[in-house]
C-alpha cells in the first residue's frame, strides 16, 4: 500500500511541478466566473446590437435573465473545459513510454496494475476538484444575483454530467496506455465521443449512450425525469469500469 501512495503523491508533485495542476485550476475558475458574467452581460449585448439587427429586420424585446440562463450556459462550456482537461493530460502514460521513467518505478516492486489505478484516481481527482471549482463559482454567483432553486434536478444534472467527464478520463486511461504519443490519444477520444454520438442518433440505442449524460437543458426546465438516464449511467459507469480493467493487461504486455 505505501508504494501506491508514495505513487499516486509523485503524480501529484510531477503535474503541480509541470504546471498542470495550476492550469486546470485557472481554467475552471475563468469558466465558473463566465457562466453568470455572460448571463449578467447578455440583455446589454442585445442592446448594444439592438439598432444594427434592427437595421436587418430583427426586433428584440426586453431579454429577461436568471440562474437558469447561467446554469445553461454552465453545462455549455463544459465541453471546452472537458477538451482542455483532455489535453493536459493524454500523456498520462505516454510521457512514462518516451522517458523510461515508468521502468524505473516497475523495478522498485510497484505492480502495474497499481500504476494504472494510481494514474486514473489521479485523474478523476483532479476531474472532481476542478468541476467542484467551476460548480461551486457558478452556484455562489447565481444564489448572489438570481435564485437557484428555478433550476429543476440541478444536482442531479451535475452529477450526470461529472459521470460523462468521467468516462472521458477513462478513455484517457485507455488510449494512453495503448498509444505512443498524446496526439492520437486525444484523436482516439474525440473519434469514440463522435462514434458515441452517431450511435445516440439511433432513437433505440439513445437511452443507453453516454451522449445522453449530455443533455441536462430538459432536466433544468422540468421537462424530463431522472429515470430517463438510468440506462445512460448504467453503461457510463461499466464503459468506465472497461477502459480501466482493459489498461491493466495492455501495461502487463507493453515492453519498456
Amino acid at each position: 500500500m505505501k508504494p501506491l501512495l508514495a505513487f499516486i503523491k509523485k503524480e501529484y508533485l510531477e503535474a503541480a511541478r509541470t504546471g498542470k495542476i495550476t492550469i486546470l485550476a485557472l481554467l475552471f475558475v475563468l469558466f465558473g466566473i463566465m457562466n453568470p458574467a455572460i448571463a449578467k452581460m447578455t440583455p446589454w449585448i442585445m442592446e448594444m446590437l439592438s439598432d444594427t439587427l434592427a437595421e436587418d429586420g430583427l426586433i428584440f424585446t426586453d431579454i429577461q435573465v436568471d440562474a437558469l440562463t447561467s446554469w445553461t450556459q454552465f453545462f455549455k462550456n463544459l465541453p471546452v473545459a472537458l477538451i482542455a482537461f483532455v489535453l493536459i493530460f493524454s500523456d498520462i502514460f505516454t510521457k512514462e513510454y518516451k522517458s523510461g521513467t515508468l521502468l524505473l518505478v516497475l523495478t522498485k516492486g510497484l505492480s502495474r496494475y497499481k500504476v494504472v489505478l494510481a494514474k486514473t484516481a489521479l485523474l478523476l481527482s483532479l476531474w472532481t476538484a476542478g468541476y467542484g471549482i467551476y460548480f461551486a463559482i457558478t452556484y455562489g454567483y447565481n444564489a448572489y444575483f438570481w435564485d437557484n432553486g428555478i433550476a429543476n434536478n440541478l444536482f442531479f444534472s451535475v452529477a450526470i454530467w461529472w459521470l460523462f467527464g468521467a468516462w472521458v478520463i477513462c478513455l484517457i486511461v485507455l488510449f494512453s496506455s495503448l498509444l505512443q504519443n498524446n496526439t492520437g490519444v486525444a484523436l482516439c477520444i474525440g473519434g469514440t465521443v463522435l462514434l458515441a454520438y452517431l450511435l445516440s442518433v439511433i432513437p433505440k440505442v439513445k437511452a443507453y449512450s453516454p451522449i445522453a449524460l449530455m443533455n441536462t437543458n430538459s432536466l433544468l426546465m422540468g421537462e424530463a425525469e431522472m429515470d430517463a438516464y438510468m440506462k445512460a449511467i448504467v453503461i457510463a459507469v461499466f464503459l468506465c469500469i472497461v477502459c480501466v480493467a482493459v489498461s491493466i493487461p495492455v501495461i502487463n504486455k507493453r515492453q519498456l
